[in-house]
């Protein structure tokens, strides 16, 4: 297992749509574990393939409930694809790929999702609050959408603002 680099907003690779999951083998199962390890070094609630640089409709989620241990419950779903959402609600959203920035989004309060599991099964899966914003935030990395696309252009440009001064005092260290 290895923890991967994790891509960084702006970065144009975040903006690709990624490619269907079509062979389940030991590579896609690797890939699976080196995403686990990475999203529980960083820590976060979800990472995407696009996240680590692969364009591949794979993600993995902490499932953990509030009193459990952070990791205890991660879950893998490739090929991931919401079939319902009810609700509305706003929640305030972070992301491994939008260093240092929190916002509040507005997102479906539960959402139906059909996926595969490592080895190619098929399953659903009904979600609401937490866990309904973690799947849509990155079912939405899959199709190169990040959460500052959903909040609002003042906040999008202060933080794009903010996010290249750090780049460019970074180059010049």
């Amino acid at each position: 297992m290895a923890i991967l680099p994790i891509l960084k907003y702006p970065d144009a690779r975040l903006r690709n749509i990624s490619s269907p999951i079509v062979t389940f083998d030991e590579a896609l199962a690797s890939l699976d574990q080196d995403m686990r390890e990475t999203m529980l070094n960083a820590p976060g609630s979800g990472l995407a393939a696009p996240q680590v640089n692969r364009l591949l409709r794979i993600i993995v989620i902490d499932d953990s409930a509030p009193d459990e241990d952070y990791g205890s419950r991660v879950l893998t779903l490739v090929n991931p694809k919401i079939v319902n959402a009810a609700g509305e609600l706003v929640y305030r959203e972070g992301c491994l790929s939008v260093l240092d920035l929190q916002a509040e989004v507005r997102r479906a309060e539960e959402v139906t999702v059909e996926a595969q599991d490592i080895a190619g099964q098929n399953f659903t899966i009904t979600a609401k609050g937490r866990k309904a914003v973690i799947l849509q935030h990155e079912i939405d990395h899959l199709d190169g959408v990040l959460f500052v696309d959903r909040v609002s252009r003042l906040i999008k440009d202060m933080y794009l603002k903010k996010r290249r001064k750090f780049q460019k005092q970074a180059q010049n260290s």
